[in-house]
């Protein structure tokens, strides 16, 4: 028997991931705030579905990518939710990168309705989003992620079973300390390249073999080369999950000073109106103290 899917949250990263589970041949229904999305994948042979609830009411597995934990938890804890819609053996999977307590307080709510769920945050970007090669962290019981793993692998390359409840957005950011300490080192070595008057792009090449080598040293320099700061991933929301990352490490007692400083950088970018822009584009904050800029074909 098929899965009926449902995906709620069709932004820059939802929208393609439903597309590639629809793609894969799987009945999806979707819902969205905004309209424009919804009619884009009814036209790919989508439902649209005018609440969480009746999303939930229509599907075996719900999926959510949605901006933040205060969202994921309206949207199946809240009046017209997934939750009232829900009916025991459902699965619930969550795309979002949310707190990991967050997670669990939803895992458990649900697991009261017999519901399973998945926290299954992923990384890639919108490339990785659109050509269905995300890497997809899983939190949650091992039978809901065997019922979900046909459906997981439409939408990435990488699917890893983490371990239990919030496990996956343990993960997340993990993979969060990461990408957001190599936008930020690559916007410093390409400015120190350009101030010390030795072509970036030549840097990047010699530098691109050896041990720098990182997908970010891949994919971000031929489009700030190119002027193109137009997000893959938002500065935003790079912001939002390192603010996680703080948050949880203080939970924990762990001292992360490097991601402190990197958080600092990206909240200086909602300060400056960039938060719209790609988390490479913290290279602006940096152009600013450094009065310099990156020179653009």
């Amino acid at each position: 028997m098929t899965l009926k899917v449902g995906y709620i949250g069709l932004g820059l990263m939802g929208k393609s991931i439903a597309g590639n589970i629809l793609k894969a041949g799987y009945p999806v229904t979707v819902h969205n705030r905004s309209r424009r999305s919804v009619d884009e994948l009814v036209a790919r042979g989508a439902t649209a579905a005018p609440s969480p609830r009746k999303v939930a009411q229509a599907s075996d597995i719900v999926f959510t990518c949605l901006p933040d934990s205060p969202d994921v938890e309206a949207v199946v804890l809240g009046p017209d939710g997934i939750l009232e819609g829900s009916r025991a053996g459902m699965v619930f999977v969550d795309n979002s990168t949310i707190k990991p307590e967050s997670a669990r307080r939803i895992a458990r709510a649900l697991s009261q309705a017999g519901v399973q769920a998945l926290d299954a945050p992923v990384s890639g970007g919108d490339i990785g989003a659109r050509d269905a090669t995300l890497a997809v962290m899983v939190g949650g019981p091992k039978a809901a992620f065997d019922a979900a793993l046909p459906i997981l692998s439409a939408m990435g390359k990488t699917i890893t079973h983490v371990g239990e409840s919030g496990a996956g957005q343990v993960a997340k950011a993990c993979n969060q300390i990461m990408a957001a300490a190599q936008m930020v080192a690559l916007s410093e070595l390409l400015l120190l390249a350009r101030k010390a008057g030795v072509d970036p792009k030549r840097v990047v090449e010699a530098i691109k073999g050896g041990a720098a080598q990182c997908w970010t040293l891949d994919v971000k320099p031929p489009r700030l080369f190119a002027g193109n700061r137009l997000p893959g991933f938002k500065a935003s929301m790079q912001a939002k999950d390192l603010n996680i990352i703080l948050e949880t490490a203080r939970e924990y007692g762990i001292p992360l000073p490097s991601a402190a400083v990197d958080a600092q950088l990206f909240n200086a970018m909602l300060q400056m109106e960039m938060g719209d822009l790609d988390n490479s584009a913290v290279i602006g904050v940096l152009e600013n103290l450094a009065a310099t800029r990156l020179k653009t074909e």
